[in-house]
């Protein structure tokens, strides 16, 4: 095993030599490419005051200078921050502060905007041929080739400060050890089989966790990865296809997109042998037309930035439960705890609070003690918000975010229920339901819904159809027909911001 990220890509270079290893922005890249690139980065970067443990940041969407920037600055004993493309300048301002970065690795259009915004006191390189003011260019620096033995580090060091989303405040800097992010890409490849015979496409933004674990285990096994900016169902599907791609690493919103994409039929997608998703509950009956359409299993994960990446999936090999996020990773462990006392586990089928234990979780959150308390154990079990429960198998069903939960005259209602059941309906492309505000109940629950084309809205047949398969007090009494849901960067629906969309209703 490795010791540190920055050994990934000389131990891959040696291994897979002029292997293609990165497909992105229209150019291609081998195993040895990367390594040289990176290395040439890491000693101008040193150049530039880079000291191992200064932070630096990155900040842009995905690209292989994303790619070289990420190795570079892990090469030279560096910390990643990677940060979501989508925060706005103040929030940059903010996250670069409070973990201390030093420098600002990213695309201008988005180191430009933070730096007029005030982001200062650090030194900032932007990616292309021509520097802003204030800043270097990045391909003045690849331009001087240079070579560069990455600097040793041990396995425990800190690695990544990865911000979670600030839903109730501020956002927390998740703190990863080199062994966390190393053995989560392993073992994340190892459940899925990947060997240097796949070549995988994915549009999951690099700094998230999903993203992270997608490229690192594709680096570490010899993949050939071809990476989007963003997320387009033709771009996707046109890659999947050209690549002759063996996996296709997404979100559930990102699926569905495709599936009701009239163009969908065209594309020769057979040479997949299996899907991911993650990062939101997916109804079940898209997950089967996912496999007959796709032609290939769709392996459910999930993970969170305090693991690092992943924390339970099902192998590849074996048989999996549409529905289920599967089994607890290798070397992790993980229970079922009842959400008034973590020390007691539930019963098998009971609902409580998923934890986990193990050697991806988290060291903690930068400078905030107060949280890390609140969210390990002494005994190192992480809480991590979601409701779940755990068949007789072993295997666990997300039931809803703790946070999500809405409550009706008491009654607790879980929108990724609703969602299952609204999915079903033939009209219905994508689906969230939150919460709106009533006068007698507290809350009920409101689904918004995305038709697929040429679908005639039709909320009376939804609402009924909610009436026969759910409890009456789970029927959402409102539905509202939208263009879009709001997404976060990896596409992950926004229950929170539903309330943006609000307007006429049935």
């Amino acid at each position: 095993m490795l010791n540190s990220l920055g050994q990934v890509l000389p131990t891959a270079a040696r291994r897979f030599g002029d292997k293609v290893a990165l497909v992105a922005g229209g150019r291609t890249f081998s195993f040895r490419q990367l390594d040289q690139l990176s290395s040439t980065l890491a000693a101008h970067l040193v150049r530039l005051g880079v000291h191992p443990g200064d932070r630096v940041t990155l900040y842009a969407p995905n690209s292989w200078e994303w790619i070289v920037s990420y190795y570079g600055a892990l090469k030279a004993g560096a910390v990643i921050n990677p940060i979501n493309v989508m925060l706005t300048p103040p929030e940059v301002a903010y996250v670069t502060r409070d973990c201390g970065a030093k420098v600002l690795i990213g695309s201008p259009e988005k180191v430009k905007p933070a730096l007029d915004a005030g982001v200062s006191g650090l030194t900032a390189v932007v990616f292309g041929r021509d520097a802003i003011a204030g800043t270097t260019a990045f391909d003045e620096l690849l331009a001087q080739p240079a070579d560069f033995e990455p600097v040793a580090v041990e396995p425990h060091a800190l690695s990544t400060i990865g911000y979670t989303s600030g839903t109730t405040g501020h956002p927390k800097g998740a703190m990863q050890s080199h062994r966390a992010v190393l053995l989560n890409g392993a073992m994340t490849a190892q459940m899925h089989l990947k060997s240097p015979l796949d070549t995988v496409v994915t549009a999951l933004p690099c700094p998230h966790v999903y993203g992270s674990v997608v490229f690192n285990g594709a680096l570490l096994y010899g993949l050939k990865l071809v990476l989007h900016a963003r997320f387009d169902p033709l771009d996707t599907l046109t890659s999947i296809q050209e690549h002759r791609a063996t996996m296709f690493e997404g979100v559930p919103t990102m699926y569905m997109v495709m599936l009701a994409h009239p163009e969908l039929p065209r594309f020769d997608l057979s040479s997949l042998t299996r899907c991911t998703v993650g990062g939101q509950t997916m109804p079940v009956i898209k997950m089967q037309e996912v496999e007959k359409r796709f032609g290939c299993p769709l392996i459910e994960l999930w993970g969170m930035t305090e693991l690092a990446g992943l924390g339970t999936t099902f192998p590849s090999n074996g048989p999996h439960k549409l529905g289920s996020i599967g089994i607890a990773l290798p070397h992790v462990e993980a229970r079922i705890a009842d959400v008034k006392d973590a020390t007691r586990t539930m019963p098998r089928g009971e609902v409580g609070e998923l934890m986990i234990r193990g050697p991806i979780v988290m060291q903690g959150y930068y400078g905030n003690e107060k949280a890390t308390r609140e969210t390990i154990e002494p005994d190192g079990w992480l809480h991590t918000g979601d409701l779940a429960q755990m068949d007789d198998d072993g295997t666990i069903f997300i039931v809803d975010r703790k946070k999500d939960m809405i409550n009706t005259a008491g009654f607790k209602v879980f929108p990724a229920e609703i969602e299952r059941v609204v999915a079903q309906h033939p009209s219905v492309a994508m689906v969230a339901v939150g919460p709106q505000p009533d006068e007698l109940k507290g809350e009920i629950a409101k689904a918004y819904v995305v038709l697929k084309p040429g679908a005639t809205p039709d909320a009376d047949a939804i609402l009924a159809l909610c009436r026969e398969q759910l409890a009456a007090y789970k029927a959402p009494r409102a539905v509202q027909f939208v263009a879009d849901l709001p997404k976060t960067s990896t596409g992950k629906i926004m229950r929170r911001e539903l309330k943006t969309l609000d307007a006429g209703t049935r």
